[in-house]
């Protein structure tokens, strides 16, 4: 059989490794596994019914995501994220996510802004305290979104090592009543924002859109560096901007 055949052939299933790394990934991005809790391999292969090799390369996979410290003697623990790490990740967010709505702007077409209208519109849908880690979702799949338009692989993947960090600081924010009940319409306002196709205006709005959570975190940062950054960070931003 010629290789071309093999390649043609029906596509493979995802590695065992990769979805148990899905799995840990929402977990603990969710909270439903805390920073710092240690990650048995023996347990965590019984409660998903799998052999612990997949556990194993699983926790790799996110090490390398920067949801999972491997400590010497100690195994594999959840990260707890301080205002110093925060920082460090918002920082890079908002240089990435620059560059990104500006070629998003650019690039922008009705196929993307009428899946940008679907995620709004499922958004403004949610009411209750319990949907906020749909908000959290539905927030990053807006996101997703701009980096796909951006039609550039190297900033998508930086996007991709941030993202699991992103949703961990979000999903300990959640509980803020403003998170809950601006989130639609700033992202409303993204939305509109790219469909001028304006690269500049786009840049600014992202500027407004996640700086005020960048100096909160650093004011934060500077007056409290030995705490984590799990709790929420004191009211809205200027003119009600929550700027996540």
């Amino acid at each position: 059989m010629a290789t071309s055949d093999f390649l043609s052939g029906p596509a493979l299933p995802p590695a065992m490794s990769t979805l148990v790394a899905d799995r840990l990934r929402e977990m603990i991005t969710r909270g439903v596994l805390a920073p710092g809790e240690r990650l048995k391999e023996t347990e965590l292969a019984e409660s998903m019914s799998v052999s612990r090799g997949p556990v194993r390369e699983a926790i790799s996979i996110l090490e390398r995501d920067g949801l999972i410290e491997l400590q010497r003697h100690r195994g594999a623990r959840v990260i707890t994220l301080t205002y110093d790490d925060i920082e460090e990740v918002y920082s890079l967010r908002l240089a990435i996510e620059r560059l990104a709505m500006e070629r998003c702007a650019a690039r922008i077409t009705a196929e993307t802004l009428a899946a940008m209208d679907e995620v709004i519109a499922r958004m403004k849908a949610l009411t209750g305290p319990h949907e906020s880690g749909d908000h959290v979702a539905l927030d990053l799949e807006f996101h997703d979104l701009v980096y796909e338009a951006a039609d550039h692989t190297r900033l998508r993947r930086s996007w991709e090592l941030l993202r699991g960090q992103v949703s961990m600081f979000l999903n300990a924010r959640t509980d803020r009543e403003d998170f809950r009940s601006s989130a639609w319409s700033e992202h409303a306002e993204l939305r509109e924002v790219l469909a001028a196709g304006d690269p500049a205006a786009a840049a600014t709005a992202i500027e407004k859109h996640i700086g005020w959570t960048l100096r909160r975190i650093r004011q934060m940062r500077d007056t409290d560096l030995d705490q984590p950054a799990a709790g929420p960070l004191s009211g809205p931003g200027p003119e009600g901007k929550t700027g996540l």
